[in-house]
């Protein structure tokens, strides 16, 4: 992993943001600091942090105005850390635009393997660039070039883990991908918490590629197996 990482830190817990600081020093990640939403803003503007950690309920503004602000300009990962651990506030998270979410209290190795997987997938991104540029499918259009997804050539917001999940299916088209295969491609093993993870990641991505109130068009759910992609 490359720990040349700039890791912007924005917890108003004295206690939590010194626990993370600490972490982020002994395994060799650059840090900053902010206490409160309008200064997670400006920090991130000015030194244009690889990767946010961010707590979601803040003195000022609420973490998911943050993520909307910062996702008007700004790619940058962003990974919720938050006391919240209902899937509707995961939801809520990944739809303003959060590419993880990590429930308090937390481990010091579970912040850890996150910010590892968040490289990854930012590195498995860069090599999907390498590849075939593009995979049209029905309406939809897969950019690995660039990086981007539309959808009837409007672009998808897409978090960095429903690009990957997209990017899993797409160059398996046809092929139904096990639980234990999908979250070992994701996170690099499969728990029950990865799986409920992934499924909060597919419900998101699912409201985005689908058209509501239609049959399933791209990715059919195999249930108790797994999942597979179309060709449409």
């Amino acid at each position: 992993m490359n720990h040349n990482i700039l890791v912007l830190i924005v917890e108003d817990d004295a206690s939590v943001r010194n626990l993370m600081k600490t972490t982020m020093k002994a395994n060799g990640y650059r840090y900053i600091t902010a206490e409160n939403g309008n200064l997670a803003i400006m920090e991130a503007a000015s030194h244009k942090p690889d990767i946010m950690l961010l707590d979601i309920g803040l003195p000022d503004i609420d973490g998911i105005e943050v993520i909307e602000k910062i996702r008007s300009w700004s790619n940058i990962p962003i990974i919720v850390i938050s006391a919240r651990s209902d899937d509707e506030d995961k939801i809520e998270a990944l739809d303003a635009g959060a590419d993880d979410y990590l429930t308090k209290p937390f481990s010091v190795d579970e912040l850890l393997a996150r910010i590892r997987v968040t490289e990854r997938r930012l590195e498995y991104i860069g090599a999907f660039k390498a590849e075939e540029p593009c995979l049209v499918n029905g309406r939809l259009r897969i950019d690995y070039s660039a990086g981007c997804v539309f959808l009837d050539d409007e672009e998808l917001h897409l978090t960095l883990i429903e690009y990957k999940l997209l990017c899993i299916f797409s160059k398996n088209l046809g092929k139904v991908l096990t639980y234990t295969y999908i979250t070992k491609e994701i996170w690099g093993q499969c728990t029950e918490s990865n799986i409920a993870s992934m499924r909060v990641y597919m419900t998101s991505l699912r409201k985005k590629i689908e058209v509501k109130d239609k049959p399933v068009q791209y990715i059919q759910t195999h249930i108790g197996i797994g999942y597979r992609m179309m060709k449409v």
